[in-house]
This record gives C-alpha cells, structure tokens and sequence, in this order.
C-alpha cells in the first residue's frame, strides 16, 4: 500500500499535544476516522516493509524496537475508533466499521504471515545476541504468534486464511452491531404506572428518563444490559411486567426483530472459526484458543467446568426449592416459580434470611462516593497513587469525567476516563479500553477508560447504584489499574495485554474491596443525610454474599460451557439452518446437566457478545480460571493487616504482578507472589461448590 497524505487538520494526523497523549476529542468528528485509518494502514505497511527489507542483519533494535515504535498514526486512531463504536455507536459509525473490519484483518495478516518479518525473528534467535529478559519474552512470542498464525502454510492456503479471516471479521462486527440494534428493539415501553409498584421514585424516573431520550411514546421504558437477567427484575412486583422483560431478553436475536436475528450470523461464525482451526492444524476452534491461554489445551479448560457444573446445578435446584415456598406464600399455592420471578424471590429470601433488603441499600450507593470515596480511596491506601479530577481536558460524551492519576512521589502515571451512563447507542455491559498504552520505550503513559451502563437519572438527582453495580464499578476499575500500573518496556506487552484467560484476574481480585468493612464506612452514606450505612448492614452483607451462588454459577457456566460447545464443532458440525440455534443451544445445555428452565444461561447464544464478538471466543471461561487465582489471592490478602487493606501487600502485588504486563508467563508472576500454583480450595468455599 502506497502511503496516503492526511489531511494536517485532521486530530488523528499528528500525536496530541494534550496531557498524556488523550486525543483531543472536542475535535473528532465521526468523519475523521475513516481518512485516518487508510492512512495508518498505509504508514505502517511502509514501515514494516523498511523493516522487513532492510539491508543490515537482523538485531532486536532494527526489527524488534522497530516493529514496536511503527504504526503510530494507526494506533492512535484505532484505539479512539474502537471506544467510539462500542460507546457511542450509530449508524456512521457502524458503517464505517463495516468497511473497516476486512482491512483491518487483512492487515493483520500482513504482519503475521511476512515470512521476511518471520525469517528475521528468527535470525534474531540463532544470532546469539544478548537481550534483556523482556526482550526474549517478546522475541519467543512473535515467533510463536506467526507460527500459530499461519505463517508456515503454503501459498493457497495462506490465501484461504485469509479469507476466512477477512469473513470472519466482517461478520463479528456484525453480529456486535445486531446485538445492539437487539438490545434497542427489545426495550419494554411502561405505559401503565401500576406495573411499576415496587420500583423507588428514583428508578420510576430514570424509566422516564429513558422514554424521554429514545423519543418513546409510552411514559415509561425499561431498556436492557446484556446479560439475561434484567435489574428491574428484582424489584418489580408486578408479574407481568417481570415476565414481560425477562421474554423481551432470552427472545432477542431470535427473529423476533428481522433487523437483529443473529442467528444466521452465529452459524457462519462457527463454520468459518472451525475452518481456520482445522487449516492451522488444530481439531476445532476451542483448542486454537486454549493453546494461546494459560489453560493451555481445551481439555484442561472443560475438565474444570464440567467438574464445577454438577454441583452448581444441585446448588441451584436447592435455591429453587426455597423460592418455591416464597412465591407460594406471596402468590397462592398454585403459584409456579419461573425464571423471571427467580431475582425478585431471591431477594425476598435474602432480605429474611440476613435482613438485607438489597433495594434498601441504593440511598447509600451514589455513584461519586462509591468511586471517590470508594474506589480510589482503596487503591491509594493499597498503591499510594492520587486522582485529580481534570476539567480542563475534553472528553467524547456528556457526564464523562477524567482524573489525573499521580505516584505517591506525586509523578503524572496518566489518565482515567469514567463514562457511567447508558445512552442510546452504546454496548450493553461494562469494559475498560485504552486511548494510550504505557510504554518506556515509546516514553507514553496509561490513559484508559472505564465503561458501564447505569440508568441516567433526570438532572439534578444523584445517581444511585445497585449493589451488582458497585460490584462492577469496583471490577472495572481493576482492569483500569492492570493498565495504569504497567511499567514495561514494550507497548505490546503492557497492562491488561496478557492471555484472555489472565485478564480477568486483577479486576476480579479488586471486586473483594467492595465489601471491604473500612472502604464501606467510607462510601456507603446515605446520599442525603451522610449518614453511614449501619455496620450490622455491612456484616449482613457480607454474610449474603454467598446466597445465590447456586444460580450465579450455573447462570455462569451455562454460558461458559454454551461457548465451548459452539467452538468444539468441526466444519460438518455446524449446523445450516438458523432455526436449528436454539436447538443445539438447549443440547449443549441438556449434555452439561444444565438444561434448567429457571436459571437460563447468563448469555443465550444470540446475544452472547463475549462469544461472537467481543474476544472471548470460546474463551468465556477465562472469568472462573481466572478466579481460582482470584480467590487465593484474596485469601493472601485477609492474612495481611487490617482486614488485607494492607499497604505492604498492595505494593508486593502492584510491584510482582500489576506492573509487569505481558513482560512474561503471567503465571510465573503469580507463583512469585505466593511462592506457589494457585489452590483450587478457596474458589470451591467461595462459591459452596465443595
């Protein structure tokens, strides 16, 4: 690709002169990203041909650092592309990304199947010169990532992978963007108040809120997340209105809304996965990715998971029965437990049995104590870094915020970006991104974002979370310190840029600050009196955290195991006809003894984003691998001082694991934290799987 000429006022054309590196987003208009885009595919195919053309015998400084330091143009404008389509999204930008996502595999390939860029890795190899451990690391990895990329396939069968490449990333972009158009086709239109009895003033205006900037009729409209189960549930007391979002959610993607059936689209993404993984050697798309993760082999992957599902799903039915006995009460005898009043009993049941009612809790959950007074509070008594609000820099969308993060020598580390509110548009869920990625070589620090989706409230009210929210808030923020912490040499090994089975453990550990007796006194006040949440509350709550681990786990594992299904399939295997989704969908299931009618996968297969979409293809177990090493974690912690708030600790863990990237096997970081592999043991008490 010949280099193409950028227009100079384009924001994208040169490096930001603002703190940081954080674009200058008051500048970028959705125009912008597709001339900049053409444009650092061009620069940096040149660059990497200089590289792969150059004269001289290979050394780490003229391949290694030089692959490193190309692409700069590319990289900071796909960084802001990809924030913007999952933040804000629209038809522009969907587009755009259209367009874009066959270009963008195309140009992958030619990086990873350059058998000149390959040669040279390997001369590197066999030349004997020295490098510093990282360095190594990096070296073996660039190797191994072209190897299993296919760079040792003949001609035409480079060719076939690249198309299935290029397929393969056109239709995840579309299967992203049917889930969104799904998520606002299925939203619930409220125009009868009764069915609101139970909800609190707050969340009764949020709906309204809601109606109110998607242009809805109805006076009220409840709009999805992601997962299956919907927040509303829980308080809602009215069974129709609970049966009638929970079926909006499980329905979505199943052509009830021809704009966003996924089901089609699921199919080809299964077949053309398959395809790859057989071209590159490997028996299915499961074990291609489990090569590249900690867990190694996809067999070690469903050895756990089919170990913890039985036990889940006994745990489950014995919740069920206890839900039977409330809905019965409250209900009539003849009343019958289904999945959507599942939340709503369960709170119930928790409220009697600890005496946490859960909707009670929300006066003293308002978003800026529960980050400021929560969230950054603990990671600087376990870090010693600072946040500085900064009001002076742009941002992408209205409510955003940006915090200065400091060292506790008072040194800039970068940036933290908090966009907390739903908007039309946006992704369901919650995630951390990246602007910039810290790097000593390239001299840049951490700016990253944080991203969920809480109900807006109307102006001048504060916004009030649920516990599940804060939950997130404070699992979120963990990706964001993997990323503001990192201190390696190379940009493509620092922060969350570890394996996908890795990634989830520094947020998941960060979760276990939210209960946390000292943190709590500090952010769980009543909104309007100050007042502190009762330390008796405090113990109650941490005393129900276990409750309902029978159906969060087998909600988990539905969708874990749901994901390995699809992804074991060889070629032949996947089935043709989109109506045949939900039936292999409930045979996985039934084949995991986790076909219950009452606790539905977390993610159904037309709207399991992780999966077929979002990275996490047949990756979705990462979370629970992941939390093994989490649990014994946050027992090393509770054996420090003050209940694990514990300075020293923080260090050792900011020092041996938070800082060091993909420097190295994240595994040989954990053993050098605890001196050992991680203990299955914790994980089976945390989630009364023993």
């Amino acid at each position: 690709m010949a280099p193409t000429a950028l227009d100079p006022s384009n924001p994208f054309a040169a490096p930001s002169t603002l703190d940081y590196g954080l674009p200058p987003l008051d500048r970028v208009e959705l125009g912008h990203f597709r001339p900049a885009i053409e444009a650092g595919f061009a620069q940096q195919r040149a660059e990497w041909e200089a590289i792969a053309t150059d004269p001289e015998p290979a050394t780490y400084a003229n391949t290694i650092e030089a692959l490193e330091l190309a692409g700069d143009l590319l990289t900071r404008t796909l960084h802001a592309f990809f924030i913007y389509t999952s933040s804000i999204g629209g038809d522009e930008l969907d587009a755009i990304a259209a367009d874009v996502a066959p270009e963008l595999s195309a140009h992958g390939d030619a990086f990873r199947l350059d058998p000149r860029l390959f040669a040279r890795y390997e001369a590197i190899a066999a030349s004997g010169e020295e490098l510093d451990p990282e360095a190594t690391w990096l070296l073996e990895q660039l190797r191994k990532d072209a190897r299993r990329a296919g760079v040792a396939l003949g001609e035409a069968e480079q060719e076939h992978l690249r198309s299935l490449n290029a397929e393969l990333t056109s239709l995840e972009t579309l299967f992203g963007q049917q889930v969104v158009a799904g998520m606002k086709a299925a939203a619930v239109p409220v125009t009868d108040p009764s069915l609101l009895a139970g909800l609190s003033d707050g969340d009764r205006a949020s709906l309204a809120q809601s109606a109110t900037d998607r242009g809805s009729e109805a006076g009220h409209l409840v709009t999805l997340i992601l997962p299956t189960s919907q927040p509303i549930l829980v308080d809602a007391s009215s069974r129709d209105l609970r049966a009638e979002v929970q079926s909006a959610s499980t329905t979505r993607g199943t052509g009830v809304d021809a704009a966003s059936d996924t089901r089609q689209t699921i199919l080809h993404v299964a077949r053309r996965r398959a395809e790859r993984a057989q071209l590159l050697g490997f028996p299915h798309h499961a074990a291609y990715v489990a090569a590249d993760g900690t867990a190694g082999t996809s067999e070690a992957v469903m050895g756990m998971l089919r170990r913890l599902a039985p036990a889940a799903a006994r745990n489950a039915l014995a919740e069920a029965a206890d839900l039977e006995t409330e809905i019965r009460a409250a209900e009539g005898p003849d009343a019958t437990l289904t999945a959507a009043d599942w939340p709503h009993y369960a709170a119930k049941v928790r409220q009697a049995r600890y005496d946490v009612d859960m909707a009670g809790l929300r006066p003293y959950l308002e978003l800026e104590r529960v980050l400021v007074d929560g969230v950054f509070w603990t990671a600087t008594q376990l870090y010693g870094i600072t946040f500085t609000e900064r009001t002076d820099l742009p941002t992408y969308a209205d409510g955003m915020r940006v915090w200065e993060v400091s060292d506790a020598d008072g040194t800039g580390m970068g940036l933290f970006l908090g966009d907390y509110h739903a908007r039309e548009g946006k992704r369901g869920g919650a995630w951390m991104t990246s602007f910039v990625n810290q790097s000593r070589l390239k001299g840049t620090h951490a700016v990253v974002t944080n991203t969920l989706n809480v109900p807006r409230p109307p102006a001048g009210e504060p916004t009030l979370l649920t516990w599940d929210e804060v939950i997130t808030t404070f699992h979120e923020f963990g990706h964001a310190l993997h990323g503001l912490l990192s201190d390696v040499h190379h940009p493509s090994l620092s922060g969350t840029s570890v394996p996908r089975d890795f990634v989830e453990y520094p947020s998941q550990v960060n979760e276990m600050w939210a209960t946390h007796p000292a943190v709590m006194a500090r952010y769980a006040r009543h909104h309007v009196t100050g007042e502190a949440l009762d330390l008796a509350v405090v113990e109650r709550l941490r005393e129900a955290a276990g409750y309902g681990e029978g159906f969060r786990t087998t909600e988990y594992l539905g969708a874990a195991l749901l994901d390995q299904a699809w992804h074991h399939l060889a070629p032949e295997e996947v089935p043709t006809d989109p109506a045949d989704v939900l039936t292999f969908e409930k045979r996985a299931l039934a084949d995991a003894g986790l076909d219950l009618e009452l606790v539905p996968p977390r993610y159904r297969s037309t709207y399991f984003n992780h999966t077929f979409a979002g990275g996490y293809d047949a990756g979705y177990y990462s979370y629970i691998w992941s939390e093994v090493l989490d649990a014994d974690t946050q027992a090393w912690f509770e054996e420090g001082e003050n209940g694990g708030l514990d300075a020293d600790r923080g260090r050792r863990f900011r020092e041996t694991l938070l800082s060091r990237g993909h420097s190295a096997d994240p595994l040989s970081f954990y053993r050098e934290l605890r001196g050992r592999d991680a203990d299955i043991t914790p994980l089976l008490v945390r989630r009364g799987l023993q």
